[in-house]
């Protein structure tokens, strides 16, 4: 393609994009996460966002660490079913 014949019409065009895949994820994950109830919202803001641990979102919220760490499971399992169902 060029004059000197150092470049190719393959080295011109755009390669795949990794990055697309997780900002349709994020994309997805709005509509996802409105599913949710408001307390497993807040958990996982707090643990995803405000990067607390478990025993710190317990305390802060007055429950267990264990009823964390279940409700933590719950909501994710959740978030996984509706991002799975919205990719079929």
């Amino acid at each position: 393609i060029s004059a000197d014949g150092t470049t190719e019409l393959g080295d011109t065009l755009g390669g795949e994009d990794h990055e697309y895949e997780i900002a349709e994820t994020r994309v997805a994950l709005g509509p996802a996460l409105a599913t949710l109830d408001e307390r497993e919202q807040k958990i996982l803001t707090l643990r995803f966002y405000g990067n607390l641990t478990q025993s710190q979102i317990a305390e802060q919220i007055g429950i267990s660490q264990m009823h964390v760490s279940r409700l933590l499971t719950k909501a994710l399992t959740k978030l996984r079913g509706q991002l799975t169902a919205d990719s079929i």
